[in-house]
């Protein structure tokens, strides 16, 4: 179920139509509202929610012939909680007067590709409306003709339909939503110091601050639901197991101190949950402030170093509930950023709106080139990792879902939607999984990391939100696949840097030029410390989500043919990375002003 507040996004379809009466609307009526129907019955059936719903669409009680038909669309889409507009048409109807003209609300127009009535040539005009009123629209409009009683949908016109509708969906999702800074900036992190600004004209979104001393203080006073704390540790006894310690024997922690730490960090996880999303137990316990929760749709945790050199890290916190599932069960994964940045927060709920899975959040640590591995092991790299490899890895914070021991159809590893998780599946994730003390030089104040390789081969797609002075924000996309090393070579390259931590060895899809010449190209383009981690490649979906909220995208190895944005952006020249940084400079931030 839906778990946070505010009803889910509704896609509102408008069938437009020529409104000349006697002889011409008569004609077009079913194949207009057919076309509805079938692109309603095309996302309906293919598009769900990361909370689990189906995607509802609604489409206008009657065809748009003219403006009074348009607004009688408008206030049933209002009644009804639409907040993505999606036109379609087979024919010419009348421009401006039969468009819809929300300037807040995504919106595409389909136009029919046939020859008996002139479909095409609306969706020129409309869009030519569109790009003069200042309210880019996506157009969509099939390669091939169709016949006029052909309500098939071609397979290039449904990429474009489910592509723009899950881009417009994450934008929908996040406006009116929060995001729960635990603490503040971590270590001079420049993403740990959330920009209130920057999350309300961009995404619409809340920024909440919840001093870190408010896990001390419901701890101590018992704010949390004590029945669940019990569930909880039994859990973890069973299933997360503590891994090799090493910190030398003189800083080692004896198996009472150990439990302690254990407790803790477990009643971490159960209040920062209730922080992000509330707890209704807890008004039963006498808490009605404490029990709402922040309807945060992400969230981070400072961490270090002012809490972390006083008590246990917030690792164990942070990988739970980054997961797929914890002692309740199978569930939606939460985005909840270590050392509080939001900046990969954001970059890790791009990801999850568009593919409904867990997000991997790591450090963008190390790249080993060919030679430097060969010299470290004597061993050569081959298959894809043959030209270089990037070592994503962090402090123990990332999903379990990244051990990649669930399988799609073909028994291949994947990472998958709650929903089609099984039990079996989700306990290998735990069973492949160790909990190793945090060593002490980083965390004075103990708790346990996460350790794990990511199993290979899987496709995945890393981005970025990078904030640069004088430009706003702008995003990095990289495609690539995890690889899994030979125990011989990850075991010493691992052993390198802090093994108690997960690893993900990443190969990017390079090109041989410019910043995807090679592995260490991308590595040494790379914006910032850390990465957001997405399965599959959906580089292509992510440009046309960072168009609907205007930011444009500095670094992608999408092929330029499978870029969607609005038609408005070729208005803005031939080069596509120059058009897009031109187009969302002059519409501005969806929420806020232009500068």
């Amino acid at each position: 179920m839906n778990r946070l507040i505010g009803r889910l996004p509704k896609i509102g379809i408008r069938p437009v139509i020529d409104g000349r009466e006697l002889g011409v609307r008569e004609s077009l009526e079913d194949q207009c509202m057919d076309m509805a129907k079938a692109a309603a019955k095309l996302i309906e059936g293919n598009l769900r929610f990361p909370s689990g719903e189906k995607v509802e669409c609604v489409i206008a009680d009657t065809t748009i012939g003219g403006v009074a038909d348009a607004a009688a669309c408008a206030d049933k889409f209002k009644r009804e909680g639409v907040e993505v507009s999606l036109t379609v048409t087979p024919c010419w109807c009348y421009g401006t007067e039969v468009m819809d003209t929300d300037p807040s609300m995504p919106k595409a127009v389909w136009g029919f590709n046939g020859t008996e009535r002139p479909g095409a040539v609306y969706l020129a005009a409309a869009l030519a409306g569109y790009s003069q009123k200042g309210l880019p629209a996506f157009g969509i409009y099939g390669r091939e003709v169709q016949d006029a009683g052909d309500m098939s949908i071609p397979k290039d016109v449904e990429e474009k339909l489910l592509r723009f509708t899950k881009a417009a969906l994450a934008v929908a999702q996040m406006k009116g939503k929060s995001y729960l800074s635990i603490g503040y900036s971590s270590m001079g992190i420049a993403g740990s110091m959330v920009d209130v600004n920057f999350l309300q004209d961009y995404f619409g979104i809340r920024a909440e601050f919840v001093e870190s001393v408010e896990l001390l203080r419901r701890m101590d006073e018992g704010i949390y639901d004590k029945e669940e704390y019990k569930k909880a540790f039994a859990w973890t006894k069973v299933n997360c197991i503590e891994g090799k310690d090493y910190n030398s024997p003189e800083a080692q922690k004896s198996a009472e101190v150990k439990d302690k730490e254990w407790e803790k960090v477990i009643k971490m996880t159960l209040i920062c949950r209730d922080l992000l999303i509330g707890n209704p137990k807890l008004k039963a316990l006498g808490f009605g402030e404490e029990s709402k929760g922040r309807n945060a749709i992400m969230g981070g945790f400072q961490g270090q170093r002012q809490w972390t050199d006083y008590q246990p890290n917030a690792d164990f916190t942070e990988s739970i509930l980054n997961s797929s599932f914890d002692w309740n069960g199978i569930r939606q994964a939460y985005v909840f950023a270590t050392e509080n940045d939001c900046l990969n927060a954001v970059s890790m709920l791009f990801g999850h709106l568009l593919t409904n899975t867990a997000q991997i959040f790591s450090d963008v640590r190390t790249y080993w080139s060919p030679e430097s591995v060969e010299r470290v092991t004597g061993k050569k790299l081959t298959g894809i990792a043959k030209d270089g490899i990037i070592h994503l890895i962090n402090s123990g914070s990332t999903t379990l879902d990244a051990t990649a021991q669930q399988s799609d159809k073909d028994g291949n590893p994947t990472m998958k939607p709650y929903w089609d998780i099984s039990k079996e599946e989700a306990q290998k994730c735990l069973d492949n999984t160790k909990w190793p003390a945090a060593i002490g030089e980083y965390f004075r104040g103990g708790g346990f990391s996460s350790q794990f390789k990511t199993k290979g081969t899987m496709p995945l797609t890393m981005c970025r939100i990078n904030l640069v002075k004088g430009i706003g924000p702008v995003l990095q996309i990289v495609e690539g696949w995890s690889v899994e090393l030979p125990e011989g070579i990850h075991t010493i390259l691992d052993e390198r840097t802090n093994p108690t931590w997960p690893t993900t060895w990443f190969v990017p899809r390079v090109t041989g030029k410019g910043f995807f010449k090679d592995a260490y190209s991308v590595m040494a383009k790379w914006g910032a410390n850390h990465g957001a981690i997405s399965h599959g490649h959906i580089g292509v979906d992510l440009i046309s989500l960072a168009s609907l909220l205007r930011i444009p995208v500095n670094m992608h190895n999408v092929p330029d043919d499978d870029v969607f944005r609005p038609s408005a952006w070729s208005a803005f020249g031939e080069n596509l990375e120059s058009a897009d940084y031109k187009a969302c400079a002059t519409y501005g931030p969806l929420y806020g002003f232009k500068s």
